[in-house]
């Protein structure tokens, strides 16, 4: 064979072959900063106003929790809050600004079901997680509750 038959026959084989998935030490992870809580309570945030009745359930709920012997016992009703607290806070920083925005009745209808979708998948996340807590953890998540209400 002529050289131009080798190439020819070096680029079908080279073309043919499966190439193999790269193996996970072998890919390179970018990592990326974690987002940090600031330093001092004067930092940049950003808060939702909610009824003042949630206010008055939150904060029994988290009385009970943090006041119980057994605040295991109290796991399903932090979760509903905490599920509660979710969905007021995508109203108030999803829906209500698209609402005002002007589009039309269809996006709002439709951002309302895609964002209905998405919130039953959190409540069952939220359940999941806060039903595996201990005490010491169920009062950790109570105190960064009461933090968000300043």
């Amino acid at each position: 064979m002529d050289a131009s038959g080798r190439a020819r026959r070096r680029i079908i084989v080279v073309m043919a072959t499966p190439s193999a998935p790269a193996s996970p030490a072998s890919t390179k992870r970018t990592v990326r900063p974690r987002a940090t809580a600031p330093a001092s309570p004067s930092g940049p945030f950003l808060r939702f106003y909610h009824s003042e009745a949630l206010r008055k359930r939150t904060l029994a709920v988290l009385d009970t929790v943090e006041q119980a012997p057994d605040a295991a016992a109290h796991r399903q009703a932090l979760a509903e809050i905490l599920v509660e607290l979710t969905n007021v806070g995508l109203d108030y920083f999803f829906l209500k600004p698209l609402a005002q925005s002007g589009v039309n009745f269809l996006v709002q209808q439709s951002a309302r079901l895609g964002l209905a979708g998405a919130q039953q998948v959190m409540r069952s996340i939220i359940h999941q997680i806060i039903g595996r807590m201990d005490r010491a953890q169920l009062r950790s998540i109570c105190g960064s509750v009461r933090q968000f209400m300043l």
